[in-house]
């Protein structure tokens, strides 16, 4: 792992003598928001054509509109002018169809530690995207703006829309 650190640091001189970002904002240039799983086959800029600038993008295990999540977006409206919000999961998530006690029990195995930590895992893909936009729009420090569940197929690259 030693040497992965050292190559990203590494990386990061190289980017930063060519860096010329400096002019953006924090204000996404979109207006939207985006809640993403943290699958790193997903690049979420590429998919939907964005670029560094364009779009708030908040990542975690599944997408989830846990309060961390919900917390960003009302700074990304409150304090930055986002409009729309976007929900993506994708098929075959890590979460779909895990066991959560298998999942406890893994973590008390590896560390010793019994954790009240709820992963989130799920059975229907489709129910949770709705489940995450409902949580999100029922939320009532967020403002009623559009918000949308998609699901990106990760053996296509294609988004699709969870009505």
């Amino acid at each position: 792992m030693a040497d992965e650190y050292e190559r990203i640091l590494a990386e990061n001189g190289r980017y930063s003598e060519a860096f010329d970002r400096s002019a953006l904002t924090a204000a996404p240039l979109s207006g939207v928001a985006i809640l993403a799983c943290m699958d790193a086959r997903i690049d979420v800029e590429d998919a939907l054509g964005l670029r560094v600038g364009d779009a708030h993008i908040i990542r975690n295990a599944g997408g989830f509109a846990t309060q961390d999540a919900i917390r960003s977006l009302v700074i990304s409206q409150e304090l930055l002018g986002t409009r729309e919000i976007l929900v993506i999961a994708h098929t075959g998530c890590g979460l779909h169809g895990a066991d959560e006690a298998a999942i406890r029990g893994r973590v008390k195995a590896s560390t010793g530690h019994d954790t009240d930590l709820v992963f989130g895992a799920f059975g229907d893909l489709d129910a949770m995207v709705r489940e995450q936009v409902r949580v999100l729009r029922a939320h009532p420090d967020l403002l009623r703006v559009p918000i949308h569940g998609l699901i990106y197929e990760v053996e296509t690259g294609r988004l699709r829309e969870v009505p």
